[in-house]
C-alpha cells in the first residue's frame, strides 16, 4: 500500500504473536481488532496498542493466558475490557465495545489470515470501523484515523452495514457527511462498495 511502517510496529507484531500463541495454548477464541486489524487488511500501520476482540466469558481466561507468558495483567474500571502490559506494549482485551458485546456474529464476519507468519483471525473492517465510530465522544471527536482508514480501505467496506451499526451516533452521522462529500463513500443507502 506504500505506507512506511511505524517505529513501534515490530514490537506490536511481536506482542500480537505471543498473545495469539498464548490464546491458542489456552483454547481462547480471539480476533485481532483495532489498528492492527486495519493494517493486516491493507490500511496504514499502527503505532498504538494491540487490540483483541473476544467474548466476555472468555476474557478472564485470556488475561490468565497472557499472564502465563509473562505479561502483566490489569483490570481497569471501565467494565468493557481487560488489559495486559508486555513491556511497553499495551494489550487490550475488548469484549463489550461501544455498539454492543462481541458475539458469534463478529467471529463469523472475521477473516482467517497469516500475518507475519502467524495464523490469526482478523476482525472485519466493518466491525472495527463501526466500533471506532460508536466510541467517539465530545471529549475526543478526532476523525483523522477513521478518515484515513476509510480512504485506504474503502473498497472493502460494507457502507450500508456500517451505517446501520452506527445509526445512533451523531459522530458517525458527521463522518458519513465527510466521506460522502469527499467521494470516499457512496451517498445514502446504496451499494456496499465504492466505485473506483
Amino acid at each position: 500500500m506504500g505506507y512506511t511502517p511505524s517505529e513501534n510496529l515490530p514490537e506490536l507484531v511481536d506482542t500480537m504473536k505471543r498473545a495469539c500463541a498464548a490464546f491458542d495454548e489456552a483454547g481462547v477464541p480471539a480476533m485481532i481488532g483495532g489498528g492492527l486489524a486495519m493494517w493486516a487488511l491493507g490500511g496504514p500501520p499502527t503505532d498504538h496498542d494491540v487490540d483483541f476482540y473476544l467474548r466476555e466469558d472468555d476474557a478472564p481466561r485470556a488475561l490468565e493466558a497472557l499472564a502465563a507468558v509473562g505479561m502483566t495483567p490489569s483490570t481497569p474500571p471501565e467494565g468493557w475490557l481487560l488489559k495486559a502490559h508486555d513491556g511497553d506494549v499495551l494489550v487490550d482485551l475488548i469484549y463489550r465495545p461501544a455498539g454492543g458485546a462481541i458475539g458469534d456474529d463478529h467471529f463469523e464476519r472475521a477473516r482467517p489470515m497469516e500475518l507475519m507468519a502467524q495464523p490469526v483471525l482478523v476482525a472485519s473492517i466493518d466491525d472495527v470501523l463501526s466500533t471506532k465510530l460508536n466510541a467517539m465522544t465530545e471529549q475526543e471527536p478526532d476523525f483523522r484515523s477513521v478518515l484515513e482508514l476509510a480512504r485506504s480501505l474503502r473498497e472493502q467496506i460494507d457502507w450500508d452495514f456500517v451505517r446501520s451499526e452506527t445509526a445512533g451516533s451523531p459522530f458517525a452521522a458527521a463522518f458519513f457527511t465527510l466521506v460522502e462529500a469527499l467521494g470516499i463513500a457512496p451517498r445514502g443507502a446504496g451499494v456496499g462498495a465504492v466505485d473506483g
